[in-house]
């Protein structure tokens, strides 16, 4: 079986941007190797590294998630998901090496061998022993590239959240939402997609949807002090003083590794409060 995914020919030292174009066409988000070059390809290194690549699909606000076997890449192409892997087609030693990013589009069970867009080859099949000799080699990179919408075949909860977060670093907090709402479709119970979720709407200026968040996140998760810390924010900024000092004060006594973060928000309080 093969994917419908778009074959961009990957020119000399180009297999980067090419490669992240294929993977972003099948994900919908439409655009060219040429346009990508300037976003990942280095002149000095003649090429592209991984963590450009991760960086550059969330600025097009996808979804990268990291896959750690072949078992998992068969797993997301049988979900019908491509998968962005990087192989070193030369040897271990630096000198010798030759990084290569591909995109695994298919497998084939009996004959034992994955599919790749790969070179100016579409469709070049791979032995699963080669694959993976060649993959391992390069350090076992390999990410789905997934709209915020689509859940990888065997979702992590941990894994799909922390992907997620990143969309907000890299400044598509509409996007972020989006991942975070699919992630409480799959579990809806999710003190931690609350939290994320109550924070792109509290940095969007929505205060009612950040206090209904995060007074969920404190529901399912009373030991959050994090959530309490934020809920404090909202109800400071809502003119709920008294609310918000108690909150802060929850915040404080739950301690933890955020508790200088809450004591700063709780003297925030106290100094709004006033004598």
């Amino acid at each position: 079986m093969a994917l419908d995914v778009p074959f961009h020919a990957q020119e000399a030292y180009q297999c980067g941007p090419a490669a992240l174009a294929m993977a972003l066409g099948w994900s919908g988000a439409e655009t060219s190797p040429d346009e990508l070059a300037r976003e990942v390809f280095v002149p000095g290194r003649r090429g592209s590294f991984a963590v450009g690549l991760v960086a550059a699909a969330r600025s097009h606000g996808r979804v990268p998630v990291e896959l750690h076997d072949l078992g998992e890449i068969l797993a997301e192409l049988a979900a019908g998901h491509p998968v962005l892997v990087l192989q070193n087609l030369g040897l271990r030693l630096p000198f010798l090496s030759r990084p290569h990013f591909a995109v695994a589009v298919g497998y084939e069970l009996p004959a034992h061998q994955l599919v790749l867009h790969s070179g100016t080859i579409a469709r070049r099949p791979i032995t699963f022993a080669n694959f993976e000799r060649t993959w391992r080699r390069a350090g076992g990179f390999a990410v789905a590239v997934l709209p915020p919408d689509v859940l990888p075949a065997a979702p992590d909860e941990g894994r799909w959240l922390a992907a997620a977060a990143g969309l907000e670093r890299a400044g598509r907090s509409a996007e972020a939402e989006t991942a975070y709402q699919s992630a409480l479709a799959r579990w809806p119970e999710s003190a931690g997609a609350w939290l994320a979720l109550g924070n792109v709407a509290l940095a969007g200026g929505r205060l009612a949807d950040a206090e209904q968040a995060f007074v969920r996140a404190t529901e399912l998760e009373p030991g959050s002090a994090p959530a309490w810390n934020n809920l404090a924010h909202v109800l400071l900024r809502s003119g709920r003083r008294p609310e918000a000092l108690a909150a802060a004060q929850r915040a404080v006594a739950l301690g933890g590794p955020h508790l200088q973060t809450a004591r700063r928000t709780l003297e925030e309080i106290e100094a709004a409060i006033g004598p």
